[in-house]
């Protein structure tokens, strides 16, 4: 048998790392050659230039760019090549394909690598259609979809293995899917300072879901620690394999709840070989199709509200406007704005006539117009069509009178009008209500961008994004998935957990998003890897989600420490600090349920721990160590130690409490803390 034992997969490992090795070293050699044609190619046009003509200036130029484009992709090459050096593979299996004598031995590593001279495939890339075998099928009958067709055929052996600095920590043979004790292996070691990628962990279902190439909406509904947002970044690497020819980097985006969990998962991609993929929030969209004029609450500011001070009248408003029957009752009122509102009259302008009817037949024809771009076309036609009955164009001053007269035939000239109107026309004008400084609330954010698509259209600059990742979609409501399905009419992946909403006012569901998407796939993962079964059973206490299946993992019971007054409670928390710090645990998250109370906690605990530190809505970047922050930020994110304060009656007690704590709870891996100096809320008093 080929590497029969563990000693000769070694010494294989040896002779993989020594070709790779070798070919990094030749790729060095072109990309110092590269280095130096170019240089000399920008001398020569610096000598040359003032005899050139701007063709020959523009021809050089483009030469220089050329050179540097193949140089960028061999230095890019030479960066796989490192990786590849450190870990080259991760999995084998070995696979006779069905009427064939060869048994061919498949190495799995996050990307491929062929032999120059003999053109053997060494390392096969995870994504390649002959590796979903190792995350699909046990020893015996198996099978992959190829270019061709499908090929059967038989696994004889399947091996996983751990390869760290082109060292092999171990090797397991494994008859079943991804071996429970690599699974354990990985899932108990401690966080890193970013998500890394989990190629070498894939699960069956998660696979499924990756290679996924049919649906045009895929919803991904998961549980806290099922590894949704891991999964579709490498669904994202999977889509950009398989359709490099026309797809990029550029093409993609994902609309991510802040910059902080935007840098957390940044590492992800690059792993696994691909550039990072375009990334914003929705309220940053929001903003731009809006324009800088128009000032609103953000998501972060509704929620502090309503933790400050939950305004039972400002809850109604975000309540009415978070429902599908707002959707339609906006639709309604659209339809109508389109079919009534337009007022035409009798043209009678000197070099132009033209009837009430008309004008009433012409805007009837143009429904795929919005209303704005309607009115504006319709003007032109009429100056176009005077001047190819005329010979001549229209006078300047009746151009610009007709298109006055046009637009004055609609009521109203602006989004904002229109949206008003709404309100009084449905006797709801109770529930739009400004902000000091005519600042919108957050609940009318996208309904206004709803009307401004309809008034105004949308903007083309999206036009470009042929995959969308919505990440956390229990917090946008039916309005925004309205919105979205406006601005994209690319392929999406949804995802997100209805138990992890920081705003149960109004969060969503699958039943919520399936109407706006016609034909989508839902899938739920109910398999969570981060937490201990310990965790995983306290923090059912706060959200139970009956469907959960958590890992077989075992850990400490999570302690909840009773205090006499604050300044004990602060003893008890330096206290669990001082022991994060003996205990060799790679991160610590200390998660308030407001910001207000972390930046509090924080002001009094940064004297003594200087490495401490604050995530706020304007932060940025994900680091490794101790971070203090709220439940609302540390979403998405995942600590080996996560510390609670102040959980008690006084700070957990509506539906909007119980949410932020259990979101709290969940980023814990190894060790969870509760803190308190008041009684237990009512939730965990069982």
């Amino acid at each position: 048998m080929f590497q029969a034992s563990e000693q000769d997969e070694r010494g294989y490992l040896k002779t993989v790392i020594g070709k790779l090795q070798a070919a990094r070293a030749a790729l060095q050699a072109q990309i110092d050659s590269y280095a130096d044609q170019v240089l000399e190619m920008k001398q020569r046009m610096w000598e040359t230039q003032a005899e050139m003509d701007k063709a020959e200036k523009a021809a050089s130029r483009i030469s220089v760019s050329d050179e540097m484009g193949r140089g960028e992709e061999i230095i890019r090459e030479a960066k796989r090549l490192d990786k590849l050096i450190a870990s080259p593979y991760f999995g084998r299996i070995d696979f006779q394909e069905a009427g064939k004598d060869e048994i061919l031995p498949v190495y799995l590593g996050i990307h491929s690598f062929i032999e120059e001279k003999t053109l053997a495939n060494i390392i096969y890339d995870w994504r390649a259609p002959i590796s979903s075998m190792f995350y699909d099928f046990e020893s015996g009958p198996a099978y992959y979809t190829a270019p061709m067709g499908r090929i059967e055929g038989d696994i004889s052996l399947k091996r996983q293995y751990r390869i760290v600095n082109s060292q092999m920590e171990y090797m397991i043979e494994s008859a079943m899917n991804i071996d429970d004790l690599v699974l354990q292996k990985e899932l108990s070691r401690t966080s890193d300072e970013k998500m890394k990628n989990i190629v070498a962990t894939i699960q069956k279902e998660q696979n499924r879901i990756i290679r996924d190439e049919e649906a045009k909406v895929l919803i991904i509904q998961g549980s806290a620690g099922s590894g949704k947002t891991s999964i579709a970044l490498h669904r994202v690497a999977f889509l950009l394999y398989r359709y490099k020819q026309i797809l990029n980097s550029r093409n993609i985006l994902i609309l991510s709840p802040n910059k902080v969990f935007g840098s957390y998962i940044s590492n992800v991609l690059p792993e696994l070989g691909e550039e990072n993929i375009l990334e914003m929030s929705f309220e940053e969209v929001a903003q731009e199709l809006l324009g800088k004029k128009v000032k609103f609450q953000t998501f972060g500011e509704q929620v502090s509200a309503l933790l400050d001070n939950e305004d039972e009248a400002a809850v109604a408003r975000i309540q009415k406007k978070a429902t599908i029957a707002f959707v339609s009752q906006l639709d309604a009122f659209l339809e109508k704005a389109e079919k009534e509102f337009f007022r035409p009259e009798d043209v009678d302008l000197e070099f132009v006539k033209v009837s009430a009817e008309q004008l009433q037949q012409m805007f009837s024809t143009m429904t795929r117009l919005p209303i704005k771009q309607r009115l504006q076309k319709m003007a032109l036609d009429l100056i176009a069509q005077y001047k190819r009955t005329h010979e001549q164009p229209l006078p300047t001053a009746v151009s610009r009178e007709l298109k006055k007269r046009m637009k004055a035939m609609y009521p109203y000239n602006s989004a904002m009008q229109l949206y008003t109107r709404f309100y009084q026309e449905e006797g709801m004008e109770g529930l739009f209500c400004k902000l000091p400084k005519g600042k919108l609330e957050y609940c009318d954010v996208y309904p206004l961008l709803y009307v401004k698509i309809f008034y105004e259209g949308s903007d083309m600059a999206y036009q470009t994004i042929r995959h969308l990742l919505v990440d956390e979609m229990q917090d946008y409501t039916p309005i925004q998935y309205a919105v979205i399905s406006k601005i994209f009419s690319c392929k999406m992946t949804i995802l997100g957990d209805a138990h992890q909403s920081v705003n149960p006012y109004s969060s969503s569901s699958v039943e919520k998003i399936r109407p706006f998407f016609e034909g989508c796939s839902c899938v739920e993962l109910c398999r969570s890897y981060r937490s201990t079964l310990e965790i995983t059973r306290f923090a059912q206490k706060i959200h139970e989600n009956k469907k959960l299946i958590p890992v077989e993992r075992h850990g400490m019971e999570p302690q909840l420490h009773l205090c006499w007054d604050e300044g004990e409670q602060l003893e008890k928390i330096q206290g669990l600090i001082g022991e994060y710090k003996a205990s060799g645990l790679g991160s610590l998250g200390i998660i308030a349920k407001s910001q207000k109370e972390a930046e509090a906690l924080y002001e009094r605990l940064k004297e003594n721990y200087p490495e401490l530190q604050l995530l706020t809505f304007a932060s940025k970047d994900f680091q490794e160590g101790m971070i203090i922050t709220s439940a609302h930020m540390a979403k998405g994110l995942e600590f080996d130690q996560v510390i609670v304060p102040n959980v008690d009656e006084s700070h957990y007690r509506s539906d909007l409490d119980n949410s932020l704590l259990y979101i709290a709870c969940t980023r814990a891996m190894h060790r969870l803390d509760l803190t308190r100096t008041g009684a237990l809320p009512d939730i965990l008093k069982d």
